[in-house]
């Protein structure tokens, strides 16, 4: 089997059940998943599997998740073969709250960085959050499509900024916080206290 094929040389490609043009609003949303997929994967190379087993674990998860919502975007067919739930938007919320509890009391706005899986997951956050654009605006032009895939981004951008925290703290590399930045975060202590 050729991995080229020719049929994208004037600039249409296939998608489930029609052939778009590549700038077409939907293949746009999902190469912008491919990208978020493509650093998560660079994430997962960086980390190490003494500090990071569940991070791993959890990442590879999304990874294939994340193929789930480009398969279920993709498809313009009246038969929808896979659809996600909302099941692992629960796991993502699940995980975020265990992560906040874990990570150091946050009140400002901290700058993208600090170690290099850290900071790769920083990344992935903002393609997520350019792939919840592209999603809204497909879904403005197009009725029929779910809005499981776009929960699901929208929560996966807020999972990244407490994993990418979490890979911080763990290996203890402290967030730089924005130094303009008014107190935005307001999280109570173990007492119930603001």
């Amino acid at each position: 089997m050729k991995l080229y094929t020719k049929t994208g040389d004037k600039g249409r490609t296939s998608v489930i059940g029609s052939r778009l043009s590549k700038d077409d609003v939907r293949v746009e949303a999902i190469g912008t998943l491919d990208e978020v997929n493509s650093y998560l994967g660079k994430a997962v190379s960086e980390l190490d599997d003494e500090h990071f087993a569940d991070l791993i674990a959890d990442l590879v998860k999304i990874q294939h998740e994340i193929f789930d919502c480009g398969s279920e975007l993709s498809n313009t067919s009246n038969e929808k073969p896979h659809q996600l739930s909302e099941e692992p938007i629960e796991y993502l919320e699940s995980k975020i709250d265990q992560w906040t509890e874990e990570a150091p009391a946050l009140e400002k706005f901290i700058l993208p960085g600090g170690a290099p899986a850290a900071a790769t997951i920083h990344i992935a956050r903002t393609v997520t959050r350019r792939a919840e654009r592209r999603i809204v605006t497909l879904m403005n032009q197009e009725e029929n499509i779910s809005h499981i895939p776009l929960q699901y981004i929208n929560r996966l951008s807020d999972f990244l900024f407490a994993a990418a925290r979490i890979v911080n703290s763990r290996i203890q590399v402290r967030d730089v916080e924005y130094e303009r930045s008014a107190k935005v975060f307001h999280f109570k202590d173990k007492n119930n206290k603001e």
